[in-house]
């Protein structure tokens, strides 16, 4: 099956690059083309995408604000934040409102070719590496009300789930986890799915969403105390 991408950036010749790298892979093709986010959405309205390539600041409607409508949409297509993370202050906004992880741009092709598939098949995209510098970094610009509903959500969980719940927002893998708690990645997998399913939430980039705004996790990577 072709992977239906849309490139969504302000600058002409990033989006000729990400496309000379898409257009060489058999099961991907580039269908459309956006300079900011108001024409991405006019775009899909006539465009079928499966995966969206989104920018973050743009002019006349923002990636965040983009990403924000298209997920909310029936049948949405899914959306792959790109940030520059020096410069950036929004990614984290950008999954809060529905995208299904973020890469940065200067990520290496394989990386970001892997990240499309992934995201396609219906995974979250959340690389540990980028998950711990970029949360790190994002979660003092959470707000600080609201807190006390999702902690009582939370009390849904077991304590091996709340542990997944932990280590899966400081940005481990599956296998990492599965490492570190001597536990299978099958087994792992399915207290992740567990969470999901009791805190009604749509991927593991939503679970580090919830984890970092009820403080479950703080910035530096530990757990609440």
């Amino acid at each position: 099956m072709t992977i239906r991408v849309m490139l969504v950036d302000d600058q002409m010749l990033l989006r000729t690059g990400f496309r000379m790298v898409l257009a060489a892979q058999p099961d991907m093709e580039v269908v459309a083309e956006a300079g900011d986010g108001a024409e991405a959405i006019e775009l899909l309205r006539s465009t079928p995408v499966d995966v969206v390539l989104m920018d973050v600041r743009m002019p006349r409607l923002d990636g965040v604000e983009a990403t924000r409508r298209i997920c909310a949409a029936p049948d949405a297509p899914k959306v792959l934040i790109l940030t520059t993370f020096d410069l950036d202050e929004y990614a984290f906004s950008g999954l809060k409102a529905g995208a299904s992880g973020f890469m940065l741009k200067d990520v290496p092709p394989g990386e970001l070719l892997g990240a499309i598939r992934s995201v396609h098949s219906g995974d979250a995209v959340v690389a540990p590496s980028t998950t711990r510098r970029l949360l790190d970094r994002f979660s003092p610009m959470l707000p600080s009300t609201g807190k006390e509903l999702p902690r009582k959500e939370l009390q849904r969980l077991t304590d091996r789930e709340r542990e997944v719940m932990m280590l899966v927002a400081q940005g481990l893998s599956n296998g990492e986890i599965a490492a570190r708690l001597v536990l299978s990645e099958a087994t792992v997998k399915t207290h992740v799915g567990r969470i999901l399913t009791k805190l009604d939430l749509r991927d593991r980039v939503q679970v580090v969403v919830l984890a970092y705004e009820t403080g479950l996790v703080r910035a530096g990577g530990g757990g609440a105390a």
